[in-house]
């Protein structure tokens, strides 16, 4: 099967995350995603993998096995099955010609991706790209990762002159719901030294660093009192948290960042005058700056309780994942070699991206699978307007066969 055929065919199974179930402990939080994974999984049997496995999680793992008869590492390729849940609707892909200027995507109801709005479309002139309807997400986040996977391990079968030590598959649940797939997922049962996910962006991008995540919960406990006897009496919380929140530091927030800079971002609010909680995301790149940013919230907490008295504010710190990068250095640095050099072997330029955000190998590096992250080639993750060069969705499969490649050839006694 074609890869471009066989991505249009995963985007017809709805697999949207369901924040519901997955706030209820549900995993996968929607049934769209077991069947995606069952779909993969025959289509991997098919191909002759061994230990095709499809988890009551919807997990999936299964093992290409070598063809050599020396040591070699295994090298392991991650995608997610769920698509965000900003767009609930069935996916409409279609194959357009580009040739400059606006694509029409839906002529009815006058939806068009306009070059003005999104000027890397100049960089995909007389290709074709895969865009919906217009009324839904395009799923390439992270289905294109899926596709390119099964069509490297198609190509690795059908070209068994090409050596290779064993190559593993992971598929994982609910990624956008805070990597709750990784997360669970049996690194050391799986058995791969290291791996990639394809969780990125436009061709050419690679990430080996990320966030170091954090989620902070202030709850503010006040004092409720009728209106007309309140002097002296009512301790508002909303109040609170309203001065709380003004005394962050200025600036630090996701609309004033870009790049390595950090933030706290004010992300839900909700109470009345006698309790008001308080939910917070932390990020920074550096270990250091995340510890600063976390301990500041404390001291902060800390100092207005002794203010508004005791009991009147409790902050809660949690982690959620660190930065990759973390797990890639020294001696672990070698995934980051192989996938550089496998770009450059293909003629595609590195762009090396700090991601302002979360993948699973975050999830996956901290639980001792080093992880760093390739392009699948799509844009314009989460929106209507996501879509996929079909020449960057092959580039994405020729990078993975070359990986393997150049694994064999490293570490080749």
């Amino acid at each position: 099967m074609d890869i471009v055929e066989r991505f249009i065919s995963y985007t017809k199974i709805n697999t949207t995350t369901n924040r519901e179930n997955g706030a209820a402990g549900i995993m996968p939080s929607s049934e769209g995603q077991r069947v995606l994974a069952n779909q993969v999984g025959e289509e991997l049997r098919a191909l002759g993998l061994q230990d095709v496995q499809v988890s009551e999680r919807a997990i999936l793992t299964a093992t290409l096995p070598a063809n050599v008869n020396y040591p070699l590492p295994a090298v392991a390729f991650f995608g997610h099955l769920d698509t965000s849940a900003e767009q609930t609707t069935d996916t409409h892909a279609q194959i357009l010609p580009y040739s400059g200027g606006d694509l029409c995507l839906n002529k009815q109801q006058n939806i068009y991706l306009r070059q003005s709005e999104f000027s890397e479309l100049k960089d995909y002139i007389g290709d074709e790209i895969i865009v919906t309807d217009g009324t839904s997400l395009l799923g390439a986040d992270d289905k294109a990762a899926i596709a390119s996977i099964v069509n490297m391990i198609q190509y690795l079968v059908q070209h068994p002159e090409i050596k290779h030590g064993p190559v593993k598959v992971g598929l994982v649940p609910d990624e956008e719901q805070g990597l709750r797939g990784s997360k669970v997922f049996d690194v050391k049962t799986f058995g791969a030294d290291f791996a990639y996910t394809l969780d990125c962006c436009g061709i050419g991008e690679l990430v080996y660093e990320n966030w170091n995540a954090g989620d902070a919960v202030i709850v503010f406990t006040g004092q409720s009192a009728h209106p007309m006897s309140a002097k002296g009496k009512l301790k508002n919380s909303l109040l609170m948290a309203h001065k709380f929140i003004s005394m962050l530091p200025g600036g630090e927030a996701p609309e004033y960042t870009e790049g390595r800079e950090g933030y706290y971002w004010v992300k839900q609010l909700q109470g009345n005058s006698a309790k008001t909680v308080l939910n917070m995301d932390v990020r920074d790149f550096t270990e250091q700056g995340y510890q600063q940013r976390m301990q500041f919230l404390k001291n902060l907490s800390e100092s207005c309780a002794a203010l508004w008295g005791e009991g009147s504010v409790k902050c809660t710190l949690s982690d959620r994942y660190a930065n990759v990068f973390n797990s890639l250095q020294g001696e672990s640095a070698y995934p980051i070699d192989i996938a550089t050099q496998a770009y450059r072997n293909l003629n595609i330029e590195p762009k090396v991206t700090p991601m302002r955000g979360g993948y699973d190998g975050a999830a996956l590096s901290q639980n001792g699978l080093p992880c760093p992250n390739v392009f699948t080639g799509a844009h314009n993750f989460h929106s209507i307007y996501e879509y996929l060069p079909v020449k960057s969705l092959r580039a994405a499969s020729d990078v993975l066969v070359e990986i393997v490649k150049l694994t064999e050839q490293r570490f080749k006694p």
